[in-house]
């Protein structure tokens, strides 16, 4: 079984700032709740083939690390990853999109092929849980993006 979540903000900024903000994987740990540390393998740039390397929360406060292959990188527009949620099989991505007035219409994307014991998490459960993580998740890439923007058009 495969569920899969949408997570959508307009940001009030160009793409070209979003995406930026986005690929800079040194900063995931600004937005996403789990990731403590995060770089690319080798100091390679994001690009398919390129391995992301975390250092994530755990269960009872340890810290575990995970990795996740970049499998789709098309510059300012798409963004994707593939790696393992738990025991299932995970794919996760951001598209970005030009809106009005310089806004950027940005979406994130999360799809899990459920195996192995997930399969006994009720499935609605399991996908209001990553929709509720994924909208914290753009609510922060929105803030930090908003408030970047707003930083450099004060100096």
């Amino acid at each position: 079984m495969r569920i899969r979540t949408e997570s959508r903000k307009r940001i009030a900024s160009s793409v070209r700032e979003v995406w930026a903000y986005v690929c800079d994987v040194e900063r995931w740990p600004e937005w996403a709740p789990t990731v403590l540390e995060c770089w690319v393998r080798g100091g390679a740039p994001l690009r398919p083939g390129a391995r992301v390397d975390q250092r994530a929360k755990g269960i009872l406060g340890l810290t575990r690390g995970r990795s996740q292959e970049v499998t789709a990188v098309e510059a300012s527009r798409y963004l994707a990853f593939a790696g393992p949620m738990g025991s299932s099989e995970a794919r996760w991505g951001m598209e970005l999109e030009p809106a009005d007035d310089g806004r950027t219409d940005t979406m994130m994307w999360i799809e899990v092929d459920l195996a192995g014991i997930m399969r006994a998490i009720p499935a609605r459960m399991l996908k209001d849980r990553i929709q509720r993580v994924s909208d914290i998740e753009m609510v922060a890439i929105k803030a930090a993006v908003e408030s970047g923007a707003r930083e450099s058009a004060e100096s």
